[in-house]
């Protein structure tokens, strides 16, 4: 899953519209994006195994601190208490938390039976939709485009850099995705982590972007 984190991150603008589109993409990838660093030092592992998935040729050997479902839910709460803590906004902060965990609800469908539960459980999960490329695609698509869709019925521009900027994040991500499928696989755990880093700069990204953009608010009536 990749695109449909994104997509959840932009449709939950309806629901907080005052909380930066930044925040929401933070905290709907924050486990994705604190992947690469424990892999770096050493703390999780992966793998690279040429056709393990239609879709992904890794191989998640040990990621219970960042992709368990009970870190998942830890996670959740604590940058979601960090959020109110910093703006007293308790539906912000609970959205938030529900982002961070939703993050290991839509890996689910798609992940292979990798998927810890708890760190140090034997058990693992996942559905494997990664094996169908046609559902990967109509799922993680549609997700994508139906968030999308909500967060631009949500804003409309303030000025060039609210249009260009956003399409352009758009198109990147799109890029991204479609490169899973024709480029090949990176040579080595330490490349994957180094590529996954670059996650980060969507946040950023996406700030600058929300900065550019203005809620339409209930139709305006006279």
């Amino acid at each position: 899953m990749f695109l449909g984190h994104y997509g959840v991150a932009f449709g939950s603008k309806r629901v907080v519209p005052d909380t930066s589109l930044g925040t929401l993409a933070f905290a709907a990838q924050f486990l994705d994006e604190l992947w690469p660093i424990l892999l770096l030092f050493g703390i999780e592992q992966v793998s690279v195994a040429t056709g393990s998935t239609s879709r992904n040729p890794l191989v998640f050997t040990s990621y219970p601190f960042s992709h368990s479902l009970a870190m998942a839910v830890l996670w959740g709460a604590i940058i979601g208490a960090i959020h109110y803590g910093l703006r007293r906004n308790r539906r912000a902060a609970c959205v938030i938390a529900l982002l961070v965990i939703s993050h290991w609800v839509l890996d689910f469908p798609v992940h292979m039976a990798d998927l810890p539960l708890w760190p140090g459980g034997s058990t693992r999960v996942g559905l494997g939709l990664w094996n169908s490329i046609p559902a990967t695609l109509v799922l993680e698509l549609g997700i994508f485009g139906g968030g999308l869709l909500l967060y631009i019925r949500q804003t409309r521009t303030r000025n060039r850099i609210g249009s260009w900027g956003l399409w352009s994040m758009v198109l990147v991500l799109l890029l991204i995705f479609a490169s899973g499928y024709v480029t090949p696989p990176p040579p080595n755990p330490r490349a994957v982590a180094w590529t996954a880093l670059t996650l980060w700069l969507f946040v950023p990204w996406s700030y600058w972007v929300d900065r550019h953009r203005e809620l339409i608010r209930a139709r305006e009536t006279p």
